[in-house]
């Protein structure tokens, strides 16, 4: 396995928090990983991506040029235009449709929509549109074990038990969507 992940937003939509959970339980996984965050100054509401490598063997260089990544995890307008080209040809491309309404120009990548807000609104706590959309992305690709997302989310937030039952649903409703 050798997957290259963008994750990419504007701050405050839990880009650098998804990208940090998703590289911290595959290593506790066994897994080869790196883990590059980038943002701008202004954190909130500002651009902001990271890039995570997981694979099976080692890293041999982990940055990304355009048609390197595997899966793209766009979350807004700006992210959808930077980073489709990113995607190589049979590559995931996982769109937050509740915010994103720039078509893609793409054919040779499967894109999914996902009204991640909406459905984090749902749930009662809109910061949690990053869990759903990660969670359908583990549902998908078999990168780490969904258990093994929801166990570090257990141990990632054992100071503040009242987000942990909030962000474990939002896996599961991540994994539970359908196109």
């Amino acid at each position: 396995m050798y997957e290259q992940i963008i994750f990419s937003g504007f701050g405050g939509q839990g880009i650098q928090a998804m990208s940090m959970v998703l590289a911290q339980t595959a290593m506790q996984a066994g897994k080869e990983v790196t883990w590059m965050p980038d943002y701008g100054g202004a954190v909130r509401g500002g651009t902001s991506n990271a890039t995570v490598t997981v694979a099976d063997t080692s890293i041999g260089w982990p940055m990304p040029t355009e048609g390197d990544l595997t899966i793209g995890v766009v979350m807004n307008n700006p992210s959808m235009t930077k980073f489709e080209k990113y995607i190589k040809p049979g590559g995931l491309l996982l769109a937050n449709s509740s915010l994103i309404d720039v078509p893609p120009t793409r054919g040779d990548i499967e894109i999914v929509n996902i009204p991640v807000n909406d459905i984090a609104t749902k749930l009662g706590n809109d910061k949690v549109a990053n869990m759903v959309i990660l969670g359908y992305m583990l549902k998908k690709k078999s990168i780490v074990d969904i258990e093994e997302l929801k166990n570090f989310v257990r141990e990632a937030f054992a100071e503040k038990p009242e987000l942990i039952e909030v962000n474990l649903m939002a896996i599961e409703s991540g994994t539970q969507f359908s196109k």
